[in-house]
């Protein structure tokens, strides 16, 4: 009845999830959403177990079962067994294939076999020699005869003896103690383990508690991915009609910058023939003043050096020679450039002022702004589309939260807590049961121990008293209590031993049939997961199945779901979807196909048609503007002799300059009239090169400081003849960029649509994937599923069985270390229980160390010094020779 049950609790896990089973597309012109964290409980068990000291007993206990069973784990005849038990796979014992799997199991087994019939020879023997040994005792044989034969080296003999004894008690004792400590580990760590499988349950219910708020959390963070497309949807000028703006400004734009730079030509075509307007008439009419005054300083310096004194080569050669040198250099008084030659350049201004008259950039920034209104038009012709948009929103928003409502998953999680609240409490009542079973037990294993406590209480003791009382002056039949009690103590050990060895050696012996197996074929096979390759092997329990758990679940054996891959996935806190691999059997898709909603989305974007053609790139007024602009005459300028004529300079030769070397010459000149008229007349020059020549000069160098639109202006003139086709140029890219916005903007309309609509996809795309990823990583974490498993293990492995096999550890080595105490008691006994009878030599003659020892020890000294000796008078000297042949033989030399 789980079964149904555990599929209806998956299903309420993952009913609300949006997957999509298709490779996602890539969208990188989307923004990343960020759709938070998904909230998650925190499970409070730690799954870890260290046994602290008592691990070196659990090592020492490993090492030994690896001696015993070092063979790898048979995971072939592990597989063979659980096909035959659980495969339907019947077949008879005699059958060749049975015999190998017998005898393939055997030699596996064979350590544990050999230790077996080694306990059990132990268990079968011990009492028929307990038995055999008291009749033979009861015959005086054995060590039964109470007399005991006197050798030199007996005091040799009792100190290796009880040292021996010694040392196998203390084996014994530490084989008692370890198991005192497992049995102690086991109780202790039972009551531990209580707050482990609670703290597992308390896992559990988190789990089922923390689900709802996890879907409720995914199905929640759809808003984010709704909002961000309404925001985008709001925005579909600036998205789409900019992508689209920007596209079809590539051609545009360069064609309104072309038409915009010949507006820019045009006002500075103006400003230059302005400039060269006034330049012109400047320097006409300062040439013409300038060269009046040239004039009559030419003539007044020439009628000064006609001057008689200018004359006279004989009586002043100094003077004549200067007047002659001025005068040949008054034919450099004249103009250099002559501006009157120089046409005007007043039509073809008159032409660009007329043709100024209409804003030509005014109407190229009216195409751009019309262009740049391309958002608007956008948004305002797709208005419609993006409300349907917006509507489909809200339909997909409500078929989640609809469809969430189609499985009961807060009764399918309030079932699985009260399931766990039950077993909760169903625990809590078997704690009581598991603790006086435990009590039980405890006081078993306690019993066992003291069975061997008490064997080792009388070796202790008959030790310690046989050690205390003995005296090695006294005789063997003089021996006092102390020494007496102490062998006694020690034969009452044996006696023990031969009574309880047996029994804990059964005990033992089943225990490590158990538990050593149980650590072998279990516990060591789970740590190295060779029990996982078990549990996973194709068609194990059903030659139908190929995988157990999707078979049994699923009725699909085919899919990749296995017991370590389900562990793996669990210990690494996957969720729950992605671990048992539930996409395979709850389709989400065939409800919330987002594929399905991709598809309306396009089908509504599909048919956006944005309209262009009322966006006027130039209009009329522009196009004869521009095509007046070749009319102006500008192009027919003689701007070859305007350059001529500035560059020539104003004089031919620098007055300033000619004045001062007229001064410096009439200097050399005697004192007089003529020498002062010379002065005056440089003076003249000066004046006419401050007053005439460097305005006209400042004129020029205005000309000439206007340099760029000098260059501009030789640039229209090298240019003039092809005017007309440049201005086509400008025409012919603004006819095709308006022709591609009226009538061919289509394609790009529909290449930067369907990039929008990616971008709007894509937001859905982000939230599948997002919930995928947290479907498989962090909704529903598995983690307390694995904890259970793990603590089974350390329940089961770390505490039952390294317990169980550390007590029998410990246990069957008291018992093997019984054997040799048993013996080694019988032999020491002798050394201090009091005899019966002793050895007697008369021949003290023949004998003088034993006469010596004899009287030392008071044996005969008594009867020699005439003291009365009931022991020796009642029984005559042949007497002994009589009873005891053996004892009364004299003694060979060989035993000295």
């Amino acid at each position: 009845m789980w079964k149904p049950g555990l599929i209806l609790l998956f299903c309420g896990l993952t009913s609300c999830e949006l997957l999509q089973e298709t490779e996602p597309r890539k969208h990188p012109t989307s923004e990343k959403l960020d759709f938070g964290y998904v909230p998650s409980g925190v499970y409070e068990t730690m799954a870890y177990y260290e046994p602290g000291v008592i691990g070196i007993l659990f090592h020492m206990v490993h090492a030994f079962l690896y001696v015993v069973q070092p063979n790898p784990f048979p995971e072939d005849l592990v597989v063979k067994f659980a096909k035959e038990r659980f495969g339907g796979i019947q077949s008879e014992y005699q059958k060749p294939e049975n015999i190998v799997l017998t005898l393939q199991a055997v030699y596996y087994e064979i350590g544990f076999l050999v230790c077996a019939v080694l306990g059990l020879v132990f268990i079968l023997l011990l009492p028929l020699v307990g038995i055999f040994f008291c009749m033979c005792r009861c015959c005086d044989n054995c060590g039964g005869e109470m007399h005991q034969r006197q050798r030199k080296n007996a005091d040799c003999q009792r100190g290796l003896l009880s040292s021996l004894l010694f040392t196998a008690s203390l084996v014994v004792t530490a084989g008692v103690l370890c198991a005192y400590a497992a049995n102690q580990n086991l109780s202790s760590q039972l009551k531990h383990m209580r707050k482990l499988v609670n703290s597992n349950l308390r896992d559990l219910q988190t789990f089922a508690n923390d689900t709802p708020t996890q879907v409720d959390y995914l199905i929640s963070q759809y808003t984010t991915a709704k909002n961000k497309v309404i925001y985008d949807l709001d925005n579909v000028g600036p998205l789409l009609g900019g992508r689209i703006h920007d596209q079809l400004g590539k051609e545009v734009r360069p064609a309104l910058d072309r038409a915009l730079h010949m507006a820019g030509a045009m006002r500075d075509t103006k400003e230059a023939l302005e400039s060269a307007s006034v330049s012109l008439e400047v320097l006409q009419e300062g040439g013409a003043r300038l060269q009046a005054n040239l004039s009559q300083v030419r003539s007044a310096l020439a009628r000064t050096l006609a001057d008689p004194g200018c004359q006279d080569e004989a009586g002043d050669a100094t003077s004549a020679m200067l007047c002659r040198s001025i005068n040949a250099s008054l034919a450099q008084l004249h103009l250099s450039a002559n501006f009157t030659r120089l046409s005007d350049v007043n039509l073809e201004l008159a032409g660009i002022n007329d043709l100024l008259k209409t804003d030509l950039g005014n109407i190229v920034q009216k195409g751009y702004s019309s262009f740049n209104d391309t958002p608007g038009l956008v948004t305002e012709q797709t208005r419609n589309i993006i409300d349907g948009v917006r509507g489909m929103l809200d339909g997909i928003g409500s078929n989640i939260t609809s469809f969430s409502k189609l499985f009961p998953v807060q009764s399918s999680l309030a079932n699985f807590t009260m399931f766990i609240s039950h077993t909760h409490s169903r625990i809590e009542d078997y704690f009581p049961e598991v603790d006086q079973m435990d009590f039980y037990r405890w006081i078993c294993c306690i019993a066992l121990c003291c069975m061997v406590v008490l064997i080792l209480t009388f070796n202790y003791l008959g030790l310690l008293c046989g050690t205390l009382g003995y005296d090695k002056h006294a005789s063997p039949t003089t021996r006092g209590c102390i020494s007496n009690t102490g062998g006694t103590l020690l034969m009452a050990g044996v006696g023990f031993s031969f009574l309880f060895s047996w029994v804990l050696m059964g005990v033992v012996t089943a225990s490590f049939l158990v538990g050593g197996n149980s650590e072998k074929l279990l516990c060591e096979p789970f740590h190295t997961k060779q029990l996982f390759k078990v549990l996973d092997t194709p068609y194990l329990v059903n030659q139908d199945w190929r995988n157990f758990i999707p078979g049994y679940m699923y009725n699909d054996s085919d899919l990749d779901l296995t017991v370590e891959s389900l562990y793996s996935n669990c210990k690494e806190s996957k969720g729950i979807y992605s671990a048992m691999r539930l996409d395979k059997v709850f389709n989400i898709t065939t409800f919330l196909n987002s594929t399905m909603y991709t598809k309306d989305v396009s089908r509504m974007f599909d048919s956006v048609k944005v309209d262009l053609r009322d966006i006027i790139l130039l209009e009329p007024e522009g196009r004869q503007n521009l095509l007046g602009f070749v009319e102006t005459g500008v192009g027919d300028i003689n701007y070859a002799a305007y350059l001529e004529e500035v560059n020539k300079g104003v004089t031919l030769v620098d007055l300033l300059s000619y004045a001062n070397e007229l001064e410096a010459q009439t200097d050399l000149m005697p004192r007089g009239l003529l020498q002062t008229s010379i002065k005056r007349h440089a003076n003249t020059l000066r004046q006419l090169h401050s007053q005439h020549v460097l305005p006209m000069e400042q004129a020029m160098k205005y000309v000439r400081a206007r340099s760029s639109l000098n260059q501009s202006i030789r640039l229209l003139e090298r240019t003039a003849s092809d005017l007309p086709n440049k201005i086509n140029v400008v025409l012919s890219a603004i006819e095709a960029a308006q022709y591609l916005i009226s009538q061919n903007a289509t394609h790009i309309v529909n290449e930067e649509t369907e990039k929008y609509k990616d971008i709007i996809v894509g937001y859905f795309s982000q939230y599948i994937e997002w919930v995928k990823a947290s479907l498989a990583m962090e909704v529903a974490g598995c983690k307390p599923f694995s904890n259970v498993v793990d603590t089974v293990e350390i329940i089961a492995c770390g505490v039952l069985l390294d317990s169980m096999n550390a007590f029998w550890f410990g246990l069957g080595c008291s018992c093997l270390f019984l054997l040799p105490s048993m013996i080694l008691s019988v032999k020491l006994s002798k050394f201090y229980r009091r005899m019966d009878t002793e050895d007697v030599y008369d021949d003290i003659e023949t004998i003088p160390m034993k006469t010596m020892e004899i009287g030392n020890n008071g044996y005969h000294n008594d009867r020699l010094q005439g003291v009365h000796n009931p022991v020796m008078t009642s029984l005559p000297a042949y007497d002994t020779m009589t009873r005891f042949p053996r004892a009364s033989a004299p003694p060979r030399h060989i035993d000295w």
